[in-house]
């Protein structure tokens, strides 16, 4: 099981922070719909994550929230303490499930150990992303129809999903289900979407599921800092705060020992020159966000500045993620 994350005991002193890297552009992404230009996506998702316990004109000052989080991002030791663990088995689980040569049995194996990841494939078969023309009830069905990769994506969502879990803090009720949410259609379309740009789909899942790690963290950290915290609503503050928590979330993954591909990833930035797992993420992240701002009711379909710039592989894959609700 996870230990508790932090300890309300421990007052946190604010300490200075390294500057933060400027944001790098990434041109061979869709632009950016007319629409979003006062706001843009990005802002807007962050704002929906908060809105249960956001304040516009909050009286704390951002500094103080984003200098405590630069400093627990470029402090991995230090911070070693404050982030998330997950069992010592997972590291072991993901490396099997990277390995094409692994068994559906071996897999069938780890399933039938777990009682909650039965759970997990039978209703993940009968969901209506794969719409089974039967209901699946066994463990074989649900094997049979998921395949080898489908069964890979389920296990390494499972087994991460316990970092939401025991959130105290009011902004990180609230805020982290959500980020949760967004991780795994981000990791959805991720895994659609990595063949066309020729990254590994498996590890395109794997960064989609842990980009957003760091940003819980964040949640957690404003939390301990200010109990009945009122998030400030800046678009600079969300835009510093996002980089510290990608910094965090690259940090954690090499902590877990993800691929290194992933790690780096994660950490980078989207240019023409990034890899191709680094732009599959971009443009998962954008789709996945477009998709829960959408569902949200914060966003029209039928407005075509709302999906203006993706081409027909990202618009394939935003519809897909509606049936994965």
């Amino acid at each position: 099981m996870i230990k508790r994350w932090f300890s309300r005991r421990n007052k946190i002193t604010p300490t200075a922070a390294p500057v933060a890297p400027a944001m790098a552009v990434v041109p061979d992404l869709p632009a950016q719909p007319p629409a979003f230009d006062r706001i843009g996506p990005d802002a807007l998702f962050h704002r929906w994550l908060s809105a249960g316990v956001a304040d516009p004109a909050s009286p704390v000052s951002p500094a103080v929230l984003l200098d405590e989080l630069a400093r627990l991002a470029a402090s991995p030791g230090a911070g070693a303490h404050l982030v998330p663990r997950v069992p010592a088995v997972i590291p072991q689980l993901l490396r099997s499930l990277r390995d094409d040569n692994v068994s559906s049995a071996e897999l069938s194996r780890l399933l039938t150990q777990d009682v909650v990841l039965v759970a997990e494939l039978i209703r993940g078969a009968n969901s209506p992303f794969y719409s089974p023309s039967a209901p699946i009830k066994t463990i074989e069905s649900a094997i049979m129809l998921l395949g080898q990769n489908g069964m890979r994506l389920l296990l390494a969502r499972v087994a991460f999903r316990p970092v939401i879990s025991n959130q105290t803090g009011a902004l990180a009720r609230v805020a982290a289900p959500l980020a949760w949410r967004h991780a795994e259609l981000c990791a959805q379309a991720a895994n659609l979407l990595a063949p066309r740009l020729r990254a590994n789909p498996f590890e395109a899942y794997l960064a989609g599921l842990m980009q957003n790690i760091g940003l819980i963290v964040a949640f957690r950290l404003f939390d301990q800092i200010n109990p009945d915290l009122p998030l400030p609503q800046s678009n600079a503050f969300f835009g510093d705060m996002a980089i510290h928590a990608r910094t965090l979330s690259a940090r954690i993954a090499a902590m877990w020992e993800l691929p290194p591909a992933v790690v780096d990833a994660i950490g980078a930035a989207a240019h023409p020159g990034a890899s191709a797992l680094a732009r599959t993420l971009a443009l998962a992240d954008r789709v996945a966000k477009l998709r829960v701002l959408v569902d949200a009711g914060l966003l029209d379909p039928a407005n075509p500045a709302t999906l203006a710039g993706l081409d027909t592989a990202a618009l394939s894959c935003f519809e897909k993620l509606g049936l994965a609700q």
